[in-house]
């Protein structure tokens, strides 16, 4: 049975914000949803969040997780005090498998797998504790791993308690570790705060495992970074660009092309197919689907879009809730809002806004046009300056406009309102009622030219 314990007490004074620090974000996400994501592929039987600074705050953005279980640490006396306020939320501990996982909230970018590799060394003897360890150029603050002659673990001294000799140490303690529960409990009751700080300190439970005979091993991570917490807005603005470059080198392996690597975000997950180009400055969000040889032209910010094959996306446009066929023209400029469909070979071109519509194959809105609340036919051309007057101010309606019609400039189609199949509206029209099949339908007034007139001239 595992537990997992994260600690996500702190205040975060350095972050200089009301928010609780582990609440700030990492790639669109808080620090502790990233956590949360690598504590949920374990599998564990428990989850218990350590909260203390902000604790109603952090409490309500997960109150909708139900596998979640919360405990106040109040004050805070040191992270052995914080895992202490756990002990009573954590499930099992008679069996011999029953295993404790402790976490940060604020060390965001911790890999699944990294802690996979620590819970099988925990593992691989009975009753053993595996600790987390990483070795810097620069440990400053870190506590050092202090191992005996046989190179076994003996004990964590922090940076603040360590002799010289001690500080010469490279090999870091991350505080990530994991130890049989009911040892953990025990440990645990036994901790004292007669250190520098005058704080319960976790790491003292090394010395404790030691002086029962209890192994204690080691497990390092795949990369040093995912190690790294976040104290400051100077960390957290680290961790974003190690974050991002992470996932644009993942997407270069699978063989999408980056113009810049450096000037790519994902803030959330993106699968892209063969021979997808994606240019400077681009931002996906949510779920975002790029089908082969889809093309991102720079500046773009995609959020929860699927885009088919071929499709090209040009400079400058934002895409949010929206599904685009295949070989389709997206901008420049312009803006796709939620429950926007369109099919293969349509066009929406600079400054055209669409929500909750659809386009059937080979439609087009090339210029500065507003379409809203529509069911859009294939091979209409919309011409620029339409607007679907889709709301009364209380009511939205919608606006059919069949297969093959043509909608002349400046038009406004004032919902609800269908246009016939192979229609023809004129420019300019205001369009009240249905417009008829294959007709010419305009509501233009007669031009007149006035004689005489003179344009009026300012007066002196």
């Amino acid at each position: 049975m595992l537990n997992i314990v994260i600690l996500a007490a702190g205040m975060g004074k350095r972050m200089k914000s009301d928010l609780p620090k582990v609440l700030h974000g990492l790639a669109g996400r808080p620090m502790l949803t990233h956590v949360l994501g690598a504590a949920r592929a374990l599998d564990p039987s428990r989850i218990v969040l350590v909260v203390g600074h902000g604790a109603d705050t952090v409490k309500r953005h997960y109150e909708q997780d139900t596998d979640l279980g919360f405990v106040l640490q109040q004050p805070q006396l040191g992270t052995g005090h914080a895992v202490q306020q756990a002990v009573p939320e954590l499930a099992g501990g008679d069996a011999a498998g029953d295993v404790t996982l402790v976490l940060y909230g604020d060390v965001p970018l911790v890999n699944s797998d990294t802690l996979k590799r620590l819970l099988d060394a925990q593992a691989s003897q009975p009753g053993a504790v595996a600790v987390l360890t990483v070795e810097l150029d620069d440990a400053t603050g870190y506590g050092r791993i202090v191992r005996n002659g046989a190179g076994s673990i003996d004990r964590v001294v922090e940076h603040k308690d360590a002799s010289p000799q001690e500080l010469a140490i490279r090999e870091v303690n991350t505080g990530i570790l994991a130890a049989p529960t009911a040892a953990l409990k025990r440990w645990l009751g036994s901790l004292k705060n007669d250190n520098a700080q005058g704080e319960y300190y976790l790491t003292d439970i090394i010395a404790m495992a030691v002086a029962d005979g209890v192994p204690v091993l080691s497990a390092a991570p795949d990369h040093d970074w995912e190690t790294l917490g976040v104290n400051s807005r100077v960390q957290q603005a680290e961790l974003e660009r190690i974050y991002q470059r992470a996932q644009a080198e993942r997407q270069l392996e699978a063989g999408v092309t980056l113009a810049d690597p450096a000037r790519f975000d994902v803030r959330g997950s993106l699968t892209c197919g063969r021979d997808v180009f994606i240019d400077v400055g681009c931002v996906f969000e949510g779920s975002v689907e790029l089908a082969d040889g889809v093309s991102v032209g720079p500046n773009c910010v995609l959020r929860d879009v699927r885009v088919g094959a071929g499709t090209r996306v040009a400079a400058f446009s934002h895409l949010d809730g929206a599904t685009v066929g295949a070989d389709a023209r997206i901008g420049p400029y312009a803006r796709l809002r939620p429950g926007t469909r369109l099919g293969d070979q349509t066009h929406v071109g600079n400054f055209v806004e669409i929500k909750n519509s659809s386009f059937d194959a080979g439609s087009k809105a090339n210029h500065l046009s507003y379409v809203g609340d529509a069911t859009v036919g294939a091979r209409v051309n919309i011409g620029a300056g339409t607007i679907t007057c889709n709301y009364d101010g209380v009511n939205k309606s919608r606006t059919v406009i069949e297969d093959d019609v043509f909608i002349g400039s400046d038009t406004q189609l004032v919902a609800p309102v269908t246009v016939g199949r192979g229609a023809t509206l004129g420019a300019g029209t205001t369009l009240t009622k249905d417009a008829p099949a294959d007709r010419l339908t305009l509501t233009r007034a007669p031009q007149t030219t006035v004689d005489g007139w003179k344009r009026p001239v300012k007066k002196k």
